[in-house]
């Protein structure tokens, strides 16, 4: 197994700069990764930049809170995708999750899977924030709305990916959608055993610490 193409080598830190960018892209390049995870802002010139590669342009939208509006969400999904996103990560509202209103949680998703087309969309879910329950009910309410993913984590609250979500997550929705393990991926080590836990896809800034066998300082 080629680990490189499971890897969305990711940077969205709000300081990053366009050099970062630039370095970010460069190594996506070289190591052919699935795509590279950027912030809106990014996506006309990273676009531009991988237009002579296989590796997609992954951003992200109502992040990192979820809390926008279903209708703020389609709009940023739909700009994204004019600028040249192939794939969009978008954010559930996570509170309406909590409160119970399913429906409105499921509506909020299938807003931004009609906005983006046949482009991919993953829906994070934040499971650090969730719990067991919880995280059943997202995973079966983003397959209800149409998503081709559910994804663990934003990298911005209280935990990145864990084994056990990851497993779960495969289990409620099945082998039809993805699962993508977004941080807590340090190592190759680590990164197979999200893979062997259901993982399709996963969400690292190390994602060339990954490749070449060693371990990351960071947490994501």
């Amino acid at each position: 197994m080629t680990i490189n193409r499971y890897i969305d080598h990711t940077l969205l830190k709000p300081e990053s700069t366009q050099e970062q960018i630039d370095h970010l892209i460069a190594e996506a390049k070289k190591h052919n990764f699935a795509s590279v995870c950027v912030n809106p802002t990014w996506v006309s010139y990273s676009a531009k930049q991988l237009a002579d590669s296989d590796v997609n342009v992954c951003t992200v939208v109502g992040f990192p809170l979820g809390a926008n509006t279903s209708a703020v969400k389609a709009f940023e999904a739909k700009d994204a995708i004019a600028n040249g996103a192939d794939e969009v990560d978008m954010v559930i509202n996570i509170g309406r999750l909590k409160s119970g209103q399913y429906q409105e949680v499921q509506d909020d998703i299938k807003a931004v899977v009609d906005a983006s087309g046949d482009k991919l969309v993953k829906v994070i879910i934040e499971t650090c924030l969730l719990t067991k329950e919880e995280k059943i009910k997202a995973c079966q309410l983003s397959v209800a709305a149409g998503a081709d993913y559910v994804k663990t984590s934003t990298g911005f609250s209280t935990g990145g990916a864990t084994v056990a979500d990851v497993s779960l997550m495969r289990q409620t929705v099945g082998s039809n959608i993805g699962v993508k393990a977004s941080g807590g991926a340090r190592s190759l080590k680590d990164a197979l055993a999200f893979v062997e836990a259901g993982a399709t896809r996963i969400g690292t800034s190390s994602g060339v610490v990954i490749v070449n066998g060693e371990v990351a300082d960071g947490d994501y």
